[in-house]
Protein backbone atom coordinates (compact mmCIF):
# COMPACT_ATOMS: atom_id res chain seq x y z
CA UNK A 1 0.00 0.00 0.00
CA UNK A 2 1.20 3.29 -0.90
CA UNK A 3 2.66 5.16 2.20
CA UNK A 4 -0.39 8.48 1.62
CA UNK A 5 -2.84 5.85 1.00
CA UNK A 6 -2.19 4.36 4.32
CA UNK A 7 -2.13 7.38 6.16
CA UNK A 8 -5.26 8.20 4.88
CA UNK A 9 -6.63 5.06 5.68
CA UNK A 10 -5.61 5.19 8.99
CA UNK A 11 -6.94 8.66 9.49
CA UNK A 12 -10.47 7.36 8.25
CA UNK A 13 -10.40 4.84 10.78
CA UNK A 14 -9.56 7.36 13.88
CA UNK A 15 -12.92 9.10 12.07
CA UNK A 16 -15.24 6.02 12.00
CA UNK A 17 -14.57 5.34 14.91
CA UNK A 18 -15.06 8.81 16.56
CA UNK A 19 -18.19 8.71 15.07
CA UNK A 20 -19.03 5.56 16.53
CA UNK A 21 -18.27 6.66 20.20
CA UNK A 22 -20.32 10.32 19.44
CA UNK A 23 -23.37 7.69 18.54
CA UNK A 24 -23.10 5.31 21.22
CA UNK A 25 -22.85 7.90 24.17
CA UNK A 26 -26.06 9.12 22.20
CA UNK A 27 -28.29 6.15 22.36
CA UNK A 28 -26.63 5.77 26.01
CA UNK A 29 -27.47 9.35 27.26
CA UNK A 30 -30.80 9.13 25.45
CA UNK A 31 -32.25 6.08 27.26
CA UNK A 32 -31.02 7.28 30.52
CA UNK A 33 -33.03 10.14 29.97
CA UNK A 34 -36.44 8.23 29.69
CA UNK A 35 -35.35 5.76 32.39
CA UNK A 36 -34.59 8.73 35.03
CA UNK A 37 -37.31 11.33 33.49
CA UNK A 38 -34.33 13.62 32.48
CA UNK A 39 -35.76 16.86 30.80
CA UNK A 40 -32.26 17.88 30.96
CA UNK A 41 -29.66 15.19 29.41
CA UNK A 42 -32.75 14.62 26.99
CA UNK A 43 -32.13 18.47 25.75
CA UNK A 44 -28.26 18.13 25.53
CA UNK A 45 -28.63 14.89 23.50
CA UNK A 46 -30.97 16.62 20.87
CA UNK A 47 -28.64 19.76 20.62
CA UNK A 48 -25.20 17.68 20.29
CA UNK A 49 -26.73 15.89 17.47
CA UNK A 50 -25.52 18.42 14.57
CA UNK A 51 -21.94 17.48 15.85
CA UNK A 52 -22.63 14.16 14.73
CA UNK A 53 -24.64 15.34 11.61
CA UNK A 54 -21.22 17.32 11.16
CA UNK A 55 -18.48 14.54 11.67
CA UNK A 56 -20.33 12.03 9.50
CA UNK A 57 -20.60 14.96 6.30
CA UNK A 58 -16.54 14.99 6.91
CA UNK A 59 -16.05 11.77 6.99
CA UNK A 60 -17.96 11.02 3.51
CA UNK A 61 -16.05 13.74 2.16
CA UNK A 62 -12.40 11.43 2.94
CA UNK A 63 -13.86 8.68 1.81
CA UNK A 64 -14.44 10.58 -1.85
CA UNK A 65 -11.12 12.12 -1.82
CA UNK A 66 -9.10 8.64 -0.87
CA UNK A 67 -11.44 7.42 -3.48
CA UNK A 68 -10.85 10.53 -6.17
CA UNK A 69 -7.22 11.17 -5.37
CA UNK A 70 -5.59 7.09 -5.14
CA UNK A 71 -8.23 4.69 -6.94
CA UNK A 72 -7.76 1.93 -4.10
CA UNK A 73 -8.68 -1.24 -5.13
CA UNK A 74 -9.23 -4.95 -3.34
CA UNK A 75 -9.19 -4.65 0.59
CA UNK A 76 -8.97 -0.75 0.85
CA UNK A 77 -12.06 -0.19 -1.57
CA UNK A 78 -13.71 -2.66 0.62
CA UNK A 79 -12.69 -0.98 3.46
CA UNK A 80 -13.81 2.30 1.76
CA UNK A 81 -17.43 1.35 0.60
CA UNK A 82 -18.21 -0.32 3.94
CA UNK A 83 -16.66 2.66 5.77
CA UNK A 84 -19.54 4.63 3.89
CA UNK A 85 -22.42 2.63 4.56
CA UNK A 86 -21.33 2.17 8.42
CA UNK A 87 -21.32 6.41 8.36
CA UNK A 88 -24.83 6.43 6.98
CA UNK A 89 -25.95 3.86 10.07
CA UNK A 90 -24.22 5.54 12.67
CA UNK A 91 -25.47 9.34 11.81
CA UNK A 92 -29.07 7.48 11.47
CA UNK A 93 -28.62 6.04 14.95
CA UNK A 94 -27.90 9.69 16.53
CA UNK A 95 -31.19 10.53 14.73
CA UNK A 96 -32.78 7.59 16.62
CA UNK A 97 -31.58 8.53 19.76
CA UNK A 98 -32.58 11.99 19.00
CA UNK A 99 -35.99 10.47 18.72
CA UNK A 100 -35.86 8.97 21.50
CA UNK A 101 -34.64 11.75 23.53
CA UNK A 102 -37.89 14.07 22.57
CA UNK A 103 -39.78 11.18 23.65
CA UNK A 104 -37.90 11.80 27.28
CA UNK A 105 -38.84 15.82 27.37
CA UNK A 106 -42.59 14.36 26.57
CA UNK A 107 -42.71 11.91 29.54
CA UNK A 108 -40.39 13.69 32.18
CA UNK A 109 -43.62 16.23 31.98
CA UNK A 110 -46.13 13.61 32.90
CA UNK A 111 -47.37 11.70 35.34
CA UNK A 112 -45.34 7.64 35.22
CA UNK A 113 -47.73 5.34 33.21
CA UNK A 114 -48.70 2.20 34.35
CA UNK A 115 -47.08 -0.33 32.35
CA UNK A 116 -44.68 -3.44 33.11
CA UNK A 117 -42.78 -3.64 30.20
CA UNK A 118 -38.93 -3.46 31.37
CA UNK A 119 -37.74 -0.45 29.04
CA UNK A 120 -34.77 -0.19 30.85
CA UNK A 121 -33.61 -3.99 30.13
CA UNK A 122 -34.31 -3.25 26.00
CA UNK A 123 -32.37 0.01 26.17
CA UNK A 124 -29.06 -2.53 27.90
CA UNK A 125 -30.00 -5.16 25.44
CA UNK A 126 -29.72 -2.59 22.58
CA UNK A 127 -26.94 -0.73 23.60
CA UNK A 128 -24.94 -3.71 24.17
CA UNK A 129 -25.72 -4.73 20.51
CA UNK A 130 -24.82 -1.83 19.03
CA UNK A 131 -21.36 -2.35 21.20
CA UNK A 132 -20.47 -5.55 19.34
CA UNK A 133 -20.79 -3.75 16.51
CA UNK A 134 -18.70 -1.14 16.69
CA UNK A 135 -15.74 -3.80 18.33
CA UNK A 136 -16.11 -5.90 15.65
CA UNK A 137 -15.40 -2.58 13.56
CA UNK A 138 -11.86 -1.69 15.59
CA UNK A 139 -10.88 -5.08 15.90
CA UNK A 140 -11.66 -6.15 12.65
CA UNK A 141 -13.45 -9.33 14.21
CA UNK A 142 -15.95 -11.04 12.42
CA UNK A 143 -16.88 -13.41 14.91
CA UNK A 144 -18.00 -10.55 17.36
CA UNK A 145 -20.04 -8.98 14.09
CA UNK A 146 -22.10 -12.39 13.55
CA UNK A 147 -22.82 -12.50 17.05
CA UNK A 148 -24.10 -8.81 17.05
CA UNK A 149 -26.09 -9.85 13.92
CA UNK A 150 -27.84 -12.83 16.48
CA UNK A 151 -28.56 -10.29 19.10
CA UNK A 152 -31.88 -8.86 16.71
CA UNK A 153 -33.91 -11.44 17.16
CA UNK A 154 -34.10 -10.46 21.09
CA UNK A 155 -34.52 -6.99 20.50
CA UNK A 156 -37.43 -7.32 17.68
CA UNK A 157 -39.08 -9.73 20.11
CA UNK A 158 -38.84 -7.46 23.39
CA UNK A 159 -40.14 -4.74 20.69
CA UNK A 160 -43.15 -7.14 20.22
CA UNK A 161 -43.69 -7.38 23.58
CA UNK A 162 -43.38 -4.00 24.06
CA UNK A 163 -46.68 -3.15 21.79
CA UNK A 164 -48.69 -5.66 23.12
CA UNK A 165 -48.15 -4.29 26.62
CA UNK A 166 -48.64 -1.14 25.49
CA UNK A 167 -52.12 -1.97 23.98
CA UNK A 168 -53.14 -3.72 26.98
CA UNK A 169 -52.58 -0.52 29.39
CA UNK A 170 -54.00 1.90 26.57
CA UNK A 171 -57.57 -1.02 27.25
CA UNK A 172 -56.75 -0.10 31.35
CA UNK A 173 -55.25 3.31 31.32
CA UNK A 174 -57.45 5.19 28.43
CA UNK A 175 -56.24 8.59 30.16
CA UNK A 176 -52.22 7.58 29.83
CA UNK A 177 -52.55 6.60 25.77
CA UNK A 178 -50.78 9.71 24.77
CA UNK A 179 -47.58 8.76 27.16
CA UNK A 180 -47.88 5.48 26.38
CA UNK A 181 -47.33 5.94 22.72
CA UNK A 182 -44.60 7.82 23.13
CA UNK A 183 -43.10 4.70 25.03
CA UNK A 184 -44.08 2.62 22.17
CA UNK A 185 -42.19 4.83 20.57
CA UNK A 186 -38.96 4.84 22.20
CA UNK A 187 -39.17 1.37 21.88
CA UNK A 188 -39.68 1.30 18.12
CA UNK A 189 -36.67 3.35 18.04
CA UNK A 190 -34.38 1.37 20.34
CA UNK A 191 -35.48 -1.59 17.20
CA UNK A 192 -34.79 0.61 14.81
CA UNK A 193 -31.44 0.91 16.51
CA UNK A 194 -30.83 -3.00 16.63
CA UNK A 195 -31.67 -2.69 13.06
CA UNK A 196 -28.63 -0.58 11.89
CA UNK A 197 -26.23 -2.09 14.37
CA UNK A 198 -27.20 -5.08 12.23
CA UNK A 199 -26.30 -3.44 9.07
CA UNK A 200 -23.02 -2.19 10.49
CA UNK A 201 -21.70 -5.75 12.23
CA UNK A 202 -23.04 -6.93 8.39
CA UNK A 203 -20.48 -4.70 6.80
CA UNK A 204 -17.41 -5.27 8.68
CA UNK A 205 -17.83 -8.84 7.75
CA UNK A 206 -18.29 -7.79 4.08
CA UNK A 207 -15.09 -5.38 4.82
CA UNK A 208 -12.55 -8.36 6.06
CA UNK A 209 -14.14 -11.15 4.23
CA UNK A 210 -15.99 -9.58 1.29
CA UNK A 211 -18.96 -11.56 1.68
CA UNK A 212 -22.69 -10.46 1.55
CA UNK A 213 -24.21 -11.50 4.56
CA UNK A 214 -27.59 -9.23 4.52
CA UNK A 215 -29.69 -11.15 2.45
CA UNK A 216 -28.71 -15.06 4.30
CA UNK A 217 -29.15 -12.96 7.32
CA UNK A 218 -32.65 -11.48 6.07
CA UNK A 219 -33.77 -15.07 5.18
CA UNK A 220 -33.07 -16.34 8.75
CA UNK A 221 -34.53 -13.84 10.69
CA UNK A 222 -37.83 -14.65 8.64
CA UNK A 223 -37.60 -18.45 9.15
CA UNK A 224 -37.48 -17.40 13.02
CA UNK A 225 -40.39 -15.09 12.99
CA UNK A 226 -42.49 -17.58 11.55
CA UNK A 227 -41.44 -19.68 14.70
CA UNK A 228 -42.51 -17.21 16.81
Amino acid sequence: MPVHLHREIENLKKEILTVGAIAEQSVREATRAIEHRDEKLARSVIEKDINLDQMEVEVEESCLKILALHQPVATDLRFIVAVLKINSDLERVGDLAVNIAERALFLANHPEVNVEFDFTTMAVRTQEMLKKSLDALVNLDTRLARKACACDDEIDAMNRQMYLMVQEAMNAHPDQIEPLIHLLSASRHLERIADHATNIAEDVIYMIEGEIVRHKTEEYQARVCRRI
